[in-house]
Order: structure tokens, then C-alpha cells, then sequence
């Protein structure tokens, strides 16, 4: 938290935000929903995905990228799949609505699996997996992404940060929860240093002549332009496994864009050739497994639990305070948050206070 940030309470920033979507014509059950997303990641700790994209989501529904008007047309279906066509809809609710129908086959049938096509940024994939974890299912989420990422032996952006989410209930108080990124980090995060006015690690980003990249701002303005690209999980080459990340962004744009029949790859810039603006029209893919079609619940999360704690007692390397399960920092600082608020620094204190001005309403700090 920076020196002149501000600390404020979850449901009045929750309260905002929601407005703030209705404000720009987004019906008020789905700016809930979108609202609810981006506090969960703040919750988290996720300030790349939280309140701080706000405005880009506002941005777009004003420019024509993002429509208000949530559509969620199923053009497909099986009792235990179907392709939706989101008609360039407002991504957090068309999700939402995603995993709810595939849970409701896995309900019903043991397994629930949901493609999507035409929709938009969604916020963090984990929220959508947890959807699932909260009521006894094993949950994945998965989206492709505007390209930003380098393939393996590449300079050219290609892909998305194309993110795996997996969460499932345990006997401890909170679930697994795996949510992350294909890529050594995500343009979200470059942002976050943009607003600190921090350089960019060196190892994140390539520049089109391959070398490592620092300029955060020259970063945020040349990615669209392709100058600049992000770079796989494991980092350039193959030598600390660039290419396994590599990989696994390619699985999911496969999941995401290949079950659906949607865009891929450069049709998800966001921009014609020539710079002109136009719909993302992102793809996802949603899975919801019924543990009980498989184990008991309880004998599930009991086998969950003892590999989480096995885990966390190994033996720790020298000047570890301790190891760590998926989804245990997350929950720790949600709790935090909760009683002390949400941060906001300066940068998007501004942000907020121009929307508020815009919309005729009054800022929550």
C-alpha cells in the first residue's frame, strides 16, 4: 500500500462499482455480478483484476467494444454440454451464467462442460472455479485472451495470458483454489507498476529485437502495437521450461476457442489491422465435476485436506517461514481486507472520481 493510498470499506466500493455499470446501461442483476467479480479479486489481493479495471470495462461499453445488453444464447446443447454465444456481452455475468448451467449438469449427470464464444474479459477465471468448489464440485475455468504473449522462440505477441483455474472443497475452512496465468506475469500487473510508477522486472517482457524489456510505461503502450511481448511460464527459450507454458496457453486456446467455434489468436486484438477499434470476442470453457458421482464428499475433501497438509509440513528450505497450499494467502487476505478495506492508490482514487463525476455520483472514499 502506498503512502497516499486510501482504505475503503468492501460493500460501498462494492456499491460503486455496481452503480458504475449500471450507469453506462448494464441491467442491475448483471452489474452485480460484475461488481462482486471485481471486489473478489481485490478481496485476494488481485489488485490487477479488481476495482483497478473498472474503468476499462466502462471504457469499452462506451466505445461499442463491450456490449451492456447481456445476451447469453445457448446454440447447442447436450445433457452434459453446451455452446453459448455471448454476443459481445459484458464477460463477468455471461461466466457466471456459464458455470451455473454447467454445474447444474454436473448435478444432474456427474459432469458439466460449457464453451462460450463472443464474450469479453471476464476479471480472474478463479472465481468461476470457486462457484463450483462452494458447492461440493471440483471446478476449471479457462478464457483466451487478447494476444500479448510470445510463443516459445517468438517475439511476436500470439496469445493470451490464457489463465487455468481449478478449485475444489477441502475439510479446512476454505478451498483449493489454483488460479494463474500461461504467462511469466500479465499486462494487469504491468499496469498495477504503471500506477506505482515502477519499472518492470527484467525477464517479464521481450521487445521485438528479443531483447528483456523494463520500461513499464513504453511496455503498456507498445503491447498493443506489438512491439512488445509477454513472455510464457518459465520464461524465454526452453532451458526453464518456457515452453511448457507455452503449451498449456495454446491448451486453452484450444479449450476456449476450439469447443466453441470462436476467435483466436489475433482475431481477439480488440483492433482491425488499420487500429480501428471492435469486440474482443473472447472464448471460454467452463467444467463442473460432481465429486459423489465419483466418492463421498466428506471422504473427498478428508483425502484433499491430508495432501494440503502433507504438503505444507514438508521440510522448508533454509530462511522459509513456511510453505504454502493454493488458495491459503488468498483466504488470509481476504479476511484482512475485510476488516481494513480495500486500498486504493492515488492513480486510481483519480480514475474513480472522474466515473463519479461522469455518472453524477458520489465516490466511496
Amino acid at each position: 500500500m502506498t503512502e497516499d493510498a486510501v482504505r475503503v470499506p468492501v460493500e460501498r466500493l462494492r456499491a460503486f462499482a455496481q452503480a458504475a455499470f449500471e450507469g453506462v446501461g448494464v441491467a442491475p442483476p448483471d452489474a452485480a455480478i460484475a461488481a462482486e467479480v471485481l471486489l473478489a479479486s481485490d478481496l485476494r489481493g488481485i489488485e490487477s483484476h479488481g476495482v483497478g479495471r473498472l474503468k476499462m470495462y466502462y471504457d469499452w461499453i462506451k466505445k461499442g467494444i463491450i456490449s451492456p445488453r447481456v445476451r447469453f444464447e445457448v446454440v447447442r446443447e447436450g445433457p452434459t454440454t453446451a455452446v453459448v454465444d455471448a454476443h459481445t456481452s459484458l464477460g463477468h455475468p455471461v461466466a457466471h451464467r456459464a458455470m451455473e448451467l454447467a454445474i447444474a449438469k454436473a448435478r444432474a449427470y456427474g459432469v458439466g462442460a460449457v464453451a462460450v464464444r463472443n464474450s469479453s474479459h471476464y476479471g480472474i477465471a478463479g472465481y468461476y472455479a470457486r462457484m463450483a468448489a462452494e458447492v461440493g464440485m471440483i471446478g476449471l475455468a479457462f478464457t483466451n485472451a487478447r494476444p500479448s504473449v510470445a510463443p516459445t522462440f517468438g517475439v511476436e505477441p500470439m496469445l493470451g495470458t490464457n489463465p487455468i483455474a481449478f478449485a475444489c472443497p477441502t475439510d479446512e475452512p476454505f478451498p483449493f483454489l489454483f488460479d494463474a496465468a500461461t504467462s511469466i506475469t500479465q499486462r494487469g500487473k504491468i499496469e498495477v507498476l504503471a500506477r506505482e510508477g515502477k519499472p518492470t522486472p527484467a525477464g517479464w517482457v521481450v521487445d521485438r529485437s528479443g531483447r528483456l524489456a523494463t520500461d513499464t510505461a513504453a511496455i503498456l503502450q507498445g503491447i498493443p502495437r506489438e512491439l512488445y511481448a509477454l513472455l510464457p511460464l518459465g520464461g524465454a527459450g526452453e532451458e526453464m521450461g518456457g515452453h511448457k507454458g507455452y503449451g498449456l496457453a495454446t491448451m486453452v486456446e484450444i479449450l476456449c476457442a476450439g469447443l466453441s467455434s470462436g476467435a483466436f489468436l489475433w482475431a481477439l486484438s480488440g483492433m482491425e489491422r488499420d487500429g480501428t477499434p471492435r469486440p474482443h470476442r473472447l472464448a471460454h470453457f467452463f467444467l463442473a465435476v460432481g465429486v459423489e458421482a465419483f466418492v463421498p464428499l466428506d471422504e473427498f475433501k478428508g483425502t484433499v485436506g491430508g495432501i494440503l497438509r502433507e504438503l505444507r509440513g514438508a521440510a522448508k528450505a533454509p530462511g522459509a517461514e513456511r510453505i504454502y497450499t493454493a488458495g491459503e494467502k488468498g483466504h488470509a487476505r481476504e479476511e484482512r481486507i475485510r476488516r481494513e478495506g480495500v486500498p486504493l492508490p492515488p492513480s486510481l482514487q483519480r480514475e474513480l472520481r472522474q466515473i463519479g463525476a461522469e455518472l453524477g455520483l458520489p465516490v466511496p472514499f
